[in-house]
């Protein structure tokens, strides 16, 4: 909750300001030539932290800095300055590499936050910082050369490059007989990092930049072009790129006079790298190719006045558009545009339709800006160019959706270019209708693709480029199209797939709104489908759509745009979603709206496409649950009318086993449409194979097609008589469709039958009986039909359910936890038993519900037995898997929240410790929320249960099967939880709750109860291990029976030794053996049994690890006695496991247990 507050927050000013100078002036003050100590480097790594996680923290508000970049940028700047003097003077000092890492990731921080251009302006620039710098990078062995340090590297390479701007002569530097040695040393600086990937080459084509765009560095820049040639023909991608990096730099910020004497070199260049197949692969040579071309062309046309304008509506309500003031057809006819012109412009042109986004943005901004110089009628021809691109793969008449996958980044790139060239004003109004007609179809751009579809790139872009045209189009000449746009913006808005295109859908409708004012309600729709309201897709569908809908003007077309393409979606959830929608828009005025709405839905079941079928199946079921809603004689009518559009779907279509989805919506159907009329027409009504498509449903191997069939049957049975006598005869399938049917059907229309289908469920689920259902799934859906039909009944309960029967629904739910069936997809039994757990905390709330109307309640549901229940969820909440704790749990705490039966002596059926549990689970709003599947949460609060005699023992097997898990997520925390717990337990019995006595008394009896359980013994002997580790048991032996308890334990864990082939069994058996040599009443025994498992036969790694724990155990407990060194020797050289006799070892082993005996006695 804390996480998403602060991601979410919005800052008015830098609130941290003070608490970030104490954290930098703390870094600022360490001395950088000095190893810090670790409690130094403790401080200064969480100040490091702390700067970083304030950098994140405003990094979307970045600007609330700028008041204070100077004063904090600055000091850490000078003290790199100093340091790199300081480096210079005293060549071979050695520095803390730690230290300088931090300082300079520091400066790269404040870079990354807020831009090199910006922060640059405070490092140190005076001339003499020249030869400190550049002697400070090219230092043999300096810290720059550590290739740990690349910030390092890249901060003094932006350092460098900030002092080549100071115009002042190189020569100055140079020596006497070494002329031009500055500016050379500079260049290798450079040239030598532009083969680094990463943010070191990006510092190095800044600072060569930088460099040849002095006037005292032409002959270098020459050699430079000549140079990148020659790279660019070697095929080196890394290098190429650092070389275009700096040419387009250059280009950018270079002086035109420099510059136009390289234009033929530069478009040489950029044919060079489209013709090298190597570079022409790479995405950045694409890109930075494109921004080279496009830069050129630039420089090859005179700056010009920007015809963009702003538009924008004043407070009074008037629409202004605010433009330069000039004269564009006399600035025209004084233009005259190079031959390059064109070259370039068909290469930007190709790049638009490049595969990666990063070049198609470069050529789109590339192609904007120059035609913002290029005269008018060259720019309408342009624009008319990139118009044409969206053609290129269209073909007349023809769908978007049947447009090949091949034309996504081609409309991309179209779109965006166009975007660029609203957003400068240069959209003519005469061609805004053919633009937008084509921004109608980009923004549904959606085709499937395998299992995902392509196409929201495309659909952003459009609605890109209808924000700019708010920004810079007149309103008179956007009214005739108006209507039109907003709806189009208002249906990808609220129905898109992606929530970004949602979002920019509302942007544009917004920047709309408010600068043009010519949209139909425009800001009583835009506060309907704000950022917030159209962020969440199920809020926007269901809430914002029906909302927006009450306005006439975008009534109809969003129900055609449902209809047309929701429905008819790829995505599942998509379709679902926009039944829904058109349900809730259709209720505005149902009488109207319905009707219509199912007559076109009805041309979908034409098609051939399942998808097509499936949205339409679901769009008339929710028609027709709205006509069910408000029932009337018409409207029944009108859901016969749906109903009969079934027919149109072939059987074949909803047959078949692979159109699951088809097959399901068509029983919901049924369910939702299915009139009386119809039922008593049989095979003369409308859909004569009704029946079947129920019954094949029902048959269905899905899951949520059984739900859909058992749906239709409950239905049915509402209106006539229905047995479900086949179910138990039939495939696994059908028969995981009884308990779904059976949980659904209307017993109160036809009641003659209910006490047959109690029975029936109980038999198909009760171990001795001949029906029981072999597949759990069957016995899960039966175990969740049983409360259904209880609370279906629930009224009229003891007419239809004598008490005798309401005890065999309740003996077979608390028989269904213990279902443990495993087989290759784990313990499939929990699904029984999470049913079983929802079912009883069901039946319990309903019957309390109507206890004051039932005068047998407690022969219905004796208090005792309700006691036993609430004890065996009990346990189930602290079993191994967190699905079933969970769910365990949450019915817990809904059964302690429900007041009790309203019956004399209420009392009886209150919890038991529900003081303790009240404290332990309902103490404050966080346990509430807590879930119960986490363990550090659950087991310590949960082991204090043991406390309440009633649910002891339940409760206490359940931490039996915990400590048993192999996931350390449970094992962990259960385990150190009881040892904890019996480490504040009393040792003897007495007027505690609960003693240590008992404790292990209980643990004996589960483990004498189960000796051939290895579930239950392994995780009793880790229990007592664990104690006895802990030297929890260590009084146990001085009260009375404690002596015979140890005895026991060790004949449980002993017994059978020889004979055990479970590896964790015997290995806890042999600590349990080893960790009672302390007990003076069992170490005399103990000690003879060791010598089982140093010979144990099998497996011989048994015999390793018993030597390692002995010898280990006797260094660190006090026997009384010292084994000598033959015996350690023994213990810890002898391969234990590479021989299959150990009787050459026996007279040894003799030796070490005589030795032990002595000790004990």
């Amino acid at each position: 909750m804390d996480e998403d507050s602060q991601e979410t927050r919005l800052f008015a000013a830098f609130e941290r300001h003070d608490e970030f100078v104490a954290a930098q002036n703390t870094l600022l003050a360490v001395d950088l030539f000095a190893e810090p100590s670790r409690g130094e480097e403790d401080v200064e790594l969480n100040c490091s932290r702390k700067l970083i996680m304030i950098f994140g923290e405003y990094q979307e508000q970045s600007y609330l800095l700028d008041p204070y970049l100077e004063s904090l940028v600055s000091p850490v700047a000078e003290c790199l300055r100093k340091y790199a003097m300081t480096c210079v003077n005293a060549r071979g000092a050695q520095s803390s590499r730690s230290r300088v890492e931090r300082l300079a990731d520091l400066l790269h921080n404040y870079i990354k936050f807020r831009g090199y251009k910006t922060i640059t302006r405070f490092f140190p620039h005076e001339v003499a910082d020249l030869s400190i710098a550049l002697d400070f990078i090219r230092l043999p062995s300096g810290p720059v050369q550590d290739l740990s340090q690349w910030a390092l590297r890249y901060t003094v390479l932006l350092w460098l490059s900030l002092i080549c701007r100071i115009p002042f002569d190189l020569q100055k530097f140079d020596d006497v007989a070494q002329s031009g040695e500055t500016a050379n040393a500079i260049e290798l600086v450079g040239k030598d990092r532009l083969n680094m990937a990463g943010l070191e080459r990006e510092g190095a084509a800044s600072l060569l930049a930088r460099f040849y765009a002095r006037k005292d560095t032409k002959q270098q820049f020459f050699s430079f072009v000549e140079w990148s040639i020659t790279v660019f023909r070697s095929s080196d991608i890394i290098l190429s790129i650092g070389a275009l990096q700096v040419l387009c730099e250059l280009v950018k910020s270079g002086s035109s006079e420099q510059l136009q004497a390289f234009t033929q070199q530069f478009l040489e260049i950029t044919d060079t790298l489209e013709q090298n197949a190597t570079l022409a692969n790479n995405t950045l040579v694409r890109k930075y190719r494109t921004k080279l071309l496009s830069r050129v062309a630039l420089r090859l046309m005179p700056p010009k006045v920007s015809r963009s304008k702003l538009t924008f509506r004043s407070l009074d309500g008037d629409i202004k558009n605010e433009t330069g003031h000039r004269n564009v057809d006399d600035d025209d006819e004084d233009i005259d545009v190079p031959e390059e012109i064109d070259t370039v412009l068909e290469s930007l042109f190709k790049s638009l339709q490049d595969k990666d986004t990063v070049v198609r943005w470069s050529a789109a901004k590339g192609i904007a800006r120059l035609s913002e110089r290029l005269p008018s009628d060259f720019s309408s021809q342009v624009f008319e160019t990139i118009l044409g691109l969206f053609s290129i793969h269209s073909v007349a008449g023809v769908s978007i959706y049947d447009t090949p996958a091949i034309a996504e980044a081609t409309w991309h790139g179209a779109s965006l270019a166009l975007a660029e060239m609203a957003r400068r004003g240069l959209v003519q109004t005469a061609a805004l209708g053919s633009l937008l007609g084509w921004l109608s179809k980009a923004l549904y751009f959606d085709i499937r693709k395998g299992a995902h579809s392509i196409g929201s790139n495309v659909r952003d872009a459009a609605a890109y480029v209808i924000w700019a045209l708010a920004r810079a189009q007149d309103p008179e000449s956007f009214s005739p199209h108006a209507r039109e746009l907003a709806q189009w913006l208002v249906s990808v808005a609220l129905f898109d797939r992606e929530i970004h295109i949602r979002r920019a859908a509302s942007a544009a409708f917004q920047e709309h709104v408010g600068r043009m004012a010519l949209f139909p309600h425009g800001i009583d729709v835009l506060r309907k489908t704000d950022f917030y309201a159209v962020s969440v897709r199920r809020n926007a569908f269901t809430v914002a759509a029906p909302q927006v809908a009450e306005h006439l003007e975008y009534r109809s077309y969003l129900i055609d745009h449902i209809i047309s393409i929701t429905l008819r979606h790829w995505d599942v959830a998509m379709r679902e979603l926009g039944a829904q929608a058109l349900r809730r828009i259709c209720e505005l005025d149902l009488k109207t709206l319905g009707l219509e709405c199912t007559s076109k839905i009805a041309g979908l079941l034409h098609s051939v496409d399942a998808s097509d079928v499936h949205g339409a199946l679901v769009a008339l079921t929710g028609i027709s649950e709205a006509y069910r809603a408000q029932e009337s004689e018409e409207n029944s009518s009108n859901r016969q009318k749906i109903f009969a559009f079934i027919a149109i779907v072939s059987q074949d279509a909803v047959m078949a086993s692979r159109n699951g989805l088809v097959l399901a919506a068509a029983c919901d159907l049924i369910a939702s449409s299915l009139t009386l009329q119809e039922v008593e027409l049989q095979e003369k009504s409308s859909v004569p194979h009704w029946k079947r498509i129920v019954d094949q449903g029902l048959r269905h191997k899905s899951s949520s097609v059984q739900q859909a069939a058992a749906s239709a049957m409950a239905t049915t049975s509402s209106l006539t008589d229905c047995s479900p006598d086949d179910f138990r005869r039939g495939p696994q399938s059908l028969q995981q469709s009884l308990g779904y049917t059976l949980g659904v059907l209307n017993y109160n229309a036809h009641p003659h039958g209910f006490s047959e289908v109690v029975k029936c469920l109980l038999d198909s689920v009760d171990s001795n009986s001949s029906g029981r259902m072999s597949s759990v799934e069957a016995r899960r859906s039966c175990f969740q039909a049983l409360p259904k039909i209880i609370a279906n009944v629930l009224p009229r309960l003891t007419e239809y359910l004598i008490a005798e029967s309401m005890c065999g629904v309740l003996d077979a739910l608390d028989s269904g936890l213990d279902d443990y069936t495993m087989d290759e997809r784990g313990d499939i039994g929990s699904w029984v038993r999470m049913a079983c757990i929802q079912g009883l905390a069901s039946i319990f709330e309903d019957l309390f519900r109507v206890s004051g109307s039932m005068p047998e309640f407690a022969s219905y549901l004796p208090a005792q037995r309700y006691h036993s229940v609430i004890a065996r969820i009990l346990r189930q909440g602290v079993e191994r898997l967190d699905n079933v704790r969970q769910i365990a749990g949450h019915c817990l705490l809904r059964l302690f929240r429900i007041p009790l039966p309203s019956v004399p002596h209420q009392e009886e059926w209150g919890i038991k410790g529900s003081q303790l549990m009240m404290k332990l689970f309902l103490n404050d709003a966080s346990d509430a929320m807590t879930s119960w599947s986490v363990g550090e949460w659950l087991f310590p609060k949960a082991v204090e249960l043991l406390r309440v005699q009633e649910y002891r023992q339940p409760l206490l097997m359940g931490l039996i099967h915990s400590v048993g898990a192999r996931t350390g997520s449970t094992h962990r925390p259960v385990s150190s939880s009881l040892v904890s717990f019996a480490q504040g337990l009393p040792l003897p019995p007495g007027d505690s709750d609960y003693s240590l006595f008992e404790l292990c008394d209980d643990l004996i009896e589960f483990a004498q109860g189960r000796t051939t359980s290895n579930a239950v013994v392994v995780p009793i002997l880790q229990i007592f291990n664990m104690l006895l580790e802990a030297d929890v048991l260590s009084h146990l032996s001085s009260v009375d029976n404690g002596p015979s308890k140890l005895e026991k334990l060790l004949n449980i864990a002993t017994r059978n030794i020889l004979r055990l082939k479970n590896v964790q069994r015997v290995q806890e058996s042999m600590k349990i053996v080893v960790n009672l040599l302390v007990f003076s009443s069992v170490s005399k025994s103990s000690s003879e049994r060791i010598v089982d498992f140093l010979s144990h036969p099998y497996p011989k790694v048994i015999r390793t690890s018993t030597a390692e724990y002995l010898y280990t155990f006797t260094q660190s407990r006090d026997l009384g006695w010292e084994a000598d060194e033959a015996v350690e020797e023994l213990l810890l050289e002898t391969e234990w496991c590479s021989f299959g006799i150990i009787s050459p070892f026996f007279l040894q082993i003799a030796d070490f247990v005589t030795g032990l005996r002595k000790a004990c006695k």
